[in-house]
């Protein structure tokens, strides 16, 4: 097999020619189709979460189909093709995997980051976190569901009954979000870097009510505004911009310090909240509902030797939706 793997911090990712592995009890190999390029694998790489586990092979939005079962495996069967995402493991014993509150288990592992992921042409997965994917659909359409779909869908989720809904950070997970939360009736905001008219334009082609830059307030008060930029100045800033009794969601793994502001701006019950990770069944909610949604996803092919160039113009923001590695 051959992998992009980070070999240090900051370093740029390396073509390496691995032996093939193979699957251990519970566990599947999969032959990758193709691999998302997720805003998470940057924060791996600049080592903005901890370094747990280098040398490691970044990528948790994969799309595959299982070459090798391991013993015990019975759910899934040679040939199938499924969806790997970031939650790559649980305990099963904690009080939150005990709860069903498995995004939350005190010894999980993570996909490309504690785990070995997808920027490869096999993976080794736990098969219980391996979503059946059936025979609908493209591979790389379908690689940004895995991660940029199902913390959308999550974050969608808990921003709860909201009508009017603002969406800070308009990438891949926010063009998804979109067409989800324009499927259920509801009115979408989107707030992009001030002055990036493309990006505007590009949310307001997908449904948004409206659209402007991250400076701005929206035309009307929000019921809610779910925080997809890494940027913690946004928190005071959305507060803002929700009415009262409203919530905001802030919905990446890392963000940036957020800086201090007054009690008004949280006062009259206005709620702050974050989203970690997801659950299986979060997965199984929302692909079931994909097709349904007709959800289409913008994405930007690379091949897999061309991992670092899709990291960059992520970082730049060159495209819009998602970047996908095909080995």
């Amino acid at each position: 097999m051959h992998a992009m793997v980070m070999n240090k911090i900051g370093g740029p990712l390396e073509w390496t020619e691995l032996p093939d592995r193979q699957p251990g009890p519970g566990e599947i190999r999969i032959k990758v189709a193709a691999c998302g390029v997720c805003r998470t694998d940057l924060h791996v790489l600049d080592g903005e979460l901890p370094a747990e586990h280098v040398p490691i092979i970044p990528g948790h939005e994969i799309v595959g189909r299982v070459e090798a079962l391991g013993a015990g495996v019975s759910n899934l069967r040679i040939g199938e093709r499924v969806g790997v995402p970031w939650l790559g493991h649980t305990c099963g014993v904690c009080r939150y995997c005990v709860e069903q509150r498995e995004n939350l288990c005190d010894r999980p592992l993570f996909t490309g980051y504690t785990r070995d992921g997808g920027f490869a042409t096999a993976v080794i997965a736990d098969a219980r976190f391996a979503f059946p994917l059936g025979e609908a659909g493209d591979d790389v359409a379908l690689a940004p569901l895995l991660c940029a779909g199902l913390i959308g869908w999550r974050s969608l989720v808990i921003a709860g009954k909201a009508q009017r809904v603002g969406l800070y950070g308009f990438g891949a997970a926010a063009h998804i979000v979109a067409q989800v939360a324009r499927w259920q009736g509801r009115s979408v905001f989107a707030f992009t870097r001030p002055g990036d008219e493309a990006t505007q334009a590009f949310a307001r082609e997908l449904g948004a009510t409206w659209a402007g830059g991250s400076d701005e307030l929206p035309p009307e008060p929000l019921d809610a505004a779910i925080i997809y930029a890494t940027v913690g100045d946004l928190v005071p800033v959305a507060l803002k911009a929700v009415r009262k009794g409203g919530r905001v969601v802030c919905a990446g793994i890392h963000m940036s310090d957020i800086p201090s502001f007054q009690y008004q701006t949280l006062w009259e019950e206005r709620e702050l909240v974050s989203v970690a990770n997801l659950t299986r069944q979060d997965g199984l909610d929302f692909l079931a509902l994909a097709p349904e949604i007709g959800i289409v996803t913008h994405t930007t092919a690379y091949p897999l030797r061309q991992a670092n160039e899709a990291l960059e113009d992520l970082r730049a923001g060159r495209f819009e939706g998602a970047a996908v590695l095909v080995p």
